[in-house]
């Protein structure tokens, strides 16, 4: 597999990797929403300090009473249950993985319980808007787009793209996606919407990133553009799979989704958030979920770090 170390002051490498000018490559379930929009605009630290916020309000001046929750002292959490090791539910029927699993410890922070259900996640930020959910947790990256949508917390996390394929593929990375290749995506993505709107690729849309892999699987399409922490929890030896490369996609950090107007909500959760970071929780849990991120040198590339901008992590 190959690999792209991030470098979080220039413009990403896939930008330069694919200069391609490329007609449709196959149907999907549906159109992308929204207009045409570049999915890596905004991608370097600057942009991100723009909402990044300078500290939060100490934990016991949270007012648990003006959180705006669907029901008092729960957060009721819209997520998804078949993209491990960041959002999926278990062979016991527990709704856990990274993003899961950090907002409960935040959640134990603001002393709220925190109650998962399944969604799919074209429909997840729209339910986060209109109140069906409090929080969405589903490594959702903090697009310009999304912003008009829903509200963010701060980041707990960056992300990358990948590209999957069959062993035997021809596809040998991102610059070898070309005119009449079936390339996957999961509809409503940021993958979605680099395809279609920044390389003007119509891809093949699936509704869940269980379906689009079994695709890959089956030669039904020739690659999947994925979130790689998704792709390195869906392949396994034995698929005759494998990721092909893997690029930083956006330095958009990733983020938990919330009512845009719900304000107080956002900087409880930027609270707790900061509380875990600063105890070490937030390292633990990248470091258990994340295996090739051990050390503090793969969780905070090149100075990115997550919470606010005052919260710093424990010293080792």
């Amino acid at each position: 597999m190959k690999f792209k170390a991030p470098k979080w002051l220039s413009v990403a490498p896939v930008a330069a990797a694919l200069v391609i000018s490329l007609a449709a490559c196959g149907g999907g379930t549906s159109e992308p929403s929204g207009s045409p929009t570049d999915a890596l605009a905004g991608s370097d630290q600057k942009s991100l300090d723009t909402f990044t916020t300078a500290d939060v309000t100490p934990l016991d001046q949270i007012d648990k009473s003006k959180l705006g929750l669907i029901t008092d002292g729960t957060l009721r959490v819209g997520t998804l249950s078949d993209a491990p090791p960041n959002i999926f539910i278990d062979p016991s029927g527990k709704f856990t993985g990274y993003d899961n699993e950090l907002l409960r410890a935040i959640g134990d922070k603001l002393g709220l319980k925190v109650e998962f259900a399944s969604t799919d996640f074209s429909a997840l930020l729209s339910q986060v808007g209109n109140k069906q959910f409090d929080v969405g947790s589903s490594s959702i990256s903090t697009t310009d787009a999304r912003r008009k949508t829903v509200g963010f917390t701060n980041g707990y996390d960056f992300g990358y793209m990948a590209i999957v394929t069959k062993n035997d593929s021809k596809v040998t990375g991102f610059a070898d996606v070309k005119e009449g290749l079936r390339v996957g995506v999961v509809q409503g993505t940021v993958q979605d919407d680099y395809m279609t709107n920044t390389l003007k690729i119509e891809p093949v849309r699936f509704p869940d990133y269980n379906t689009v892999y079994g695709n890959v699987k089956n030669g039904q399409i020739d690659a999947w553009v994925a979130p790689s922490q998704q792709a390195e929890g869906q392949v396994k030896e034995g698929d005759n799979t494998k990721i092909a490369e893997k690029v930083v996609n956006t330095q958009n950090f990733t983020a938990y989704a919330v009512n845009k107007d719900n304000q107080p909500l956002i900087d409880a959760l930027n609270s707790g958030l900061d509380a875990v970071i600063a105890d070490g929780t937030w390292a633990k849990l990248t470091a258990e979920w994340y295996k090739d991120r051990p050390t503090a040198a793969e969780q905070t590339p090149q100075g990115w770090k997550p919470g606010s901008k005052a919260v710093q992590l424990p010293a080792k």
